[in-house]
C-alpha cells in the first residue's frame, strides 16, 4: 500500500487513465483507494489528506472516464 496526498494520487493516476489500463476502481473497507489493472494486478492507496466523500468524487469521476 502507498500513502499519499489527493493531489499525488491524481497525479499518479492520470497517465493510466489516457492508455485505458485502469480495469476497475473501488474504495475497500478501510477507505482506502484500490485500482486494478488490466493485467490483474491491484494497487492500494492511502490517501491522507481528503474525506471519504472526496475520494468517492474521484471515483464517480473515474467511472464517468469508463473504469468499472
Amino acid at each position: 500500500m502507498k500513502t499519499c496526498s489527493l493531489n499525488d494520487f491524481m497525479k499518479s493516476v492520470k497517465p493510466w487513465l489516457s492508455e485505458n489500463y485502469i480495469k476497475k476502481a473501488h474504495i475497500n473497507a478501510d477507505g482506502d483507494f484500490v485500482l486494478t489493472f488490466t493485467d490483474g494486478v491491484s494497487n492500494v492507496y492511502r490517501v491522507d489528506d481528503c474525506t471519504r466523500a472526496q475520494l468517492e468524487n474521484v471515483l464517480s469521476d473515474l467511472r464517468e472516464k469508463g473504469v468499472a
